[in-house]
């Protein structure tokens, strides 16, 4: 794993947006060789289709040049699409295949307590998380690349969300963190800041049976709306497994010259 400056970031402090959860800016990771990420250039956060208009004047001041949204055609019917900031570019890379586990997501949002104890107890829902994050890494080369390549070339101040920002916007944000320099340690913490309870995905069940929000279900549901740092570890071995280590995954992997990381370290960096 890339070596880098340890945990312990400052970071300025954070809005109070109502309908979008799970924001942050990234500005203060440390990246190695004493440099930081700079400030208002690098967030990340859940989907933005629940944004108030006070939300949308936040979101709006920070002079942000692309989003990018990692959501699928199910996530899209489920939360509805990103508002509209004017003059931001709006990229769509879907990170997983819209009917990929379509069944099984049915069953989480509407199924009762025996049907989700069958799809998701004795470690298969958490088993589940971390082969996706596994599958990311391996099946969505092309698309990371376009993201890093893109971040490198001209859409800083970025904005990287998926639907809770933890997952495929957490693994996409550690792969551009990775190319900085930024060691594990601090990849890691800023992913974990994903649990707090003011940051969580609002679990969605449906109607009827299904509405059940029991302490049993919500056990049950617990390792699908986690960030753990098993699932984190478990991609970044995967690029170790894959690739021999860190360094060729960005290389060949991701076809990422060192020009280009030069490039990106240059917007996104300060000493």
């Amino acid at each position: 794993m890339a070596a880098g400056a340890g945990t312990g970031a400052r970071s300025a402090p954070e809005p109070e947006l109502t309908g979008v959860r799970n924001f942050r800016d990234v500005g203060g990771l440390p990246a190695g060789d004493g440099s930081v990420v700079r400030q208002g250039v690098l967030f990340r956060s859940g989907h933005l289709a629940g944004a108030t208009a006070q939300d949308a004047v936040f979101l709006s001041s920070l002079g942000l040049h692309t989003v990018f949204d990692f959501r699928n055609a199910a996530d899209l019917k489920l939360d509805g699409p990103d508002i509209e900031l004017p003059g931001v570019r709006n990229v769509n890379i879907p990170l997983n295949d819209p009917a990929d586990g379509a069944e099984f997501w049915k069953l989480v949002r509407h199924g009762d307590l025996d049907q989700l104890r069958a799809i998701l107890a004795d470690g298969k829902a958490a088993g589940r998380m971390t082969e996706s994050y596994r599958r990311t890494v391996t099946e969505r080369t092309a698309e990371h690349s376009r993201v890093v390549h893109a971040v490198a070339d001209d859409s800083v101040p970025v904005l990287l969300h998926c639907a809770a920002g933890k997952d495929r916007a957490g693994v996409t944000m550690a792969v551009i963190l990775l190319a900085l320099g930024a060691g594990y340690d601090a990849i890691e913490e800023d992913y974990l800041k994903s649990n707090a309870a003011h940051r969580r995905y609002r679990v969605k069940r449906g109607e009827g049976a299904g509405a059940d929000r029991s302490e049993a279900v919500m056990e049950l549901l617990s390792p699908l709306f986690d960030a753990r740092a098993e699932y984190l570890r478990a991609a970044f071995e995967t690029m170790v497994d894959t690739w021999g280590d860190t360094e060729r995954y960005l290389t060949e992997g991701l076809g990422i010259a060192p020009g280009t990381r030069e490039l990106l370290r240059a917007r996104l960096l300060t000493a």
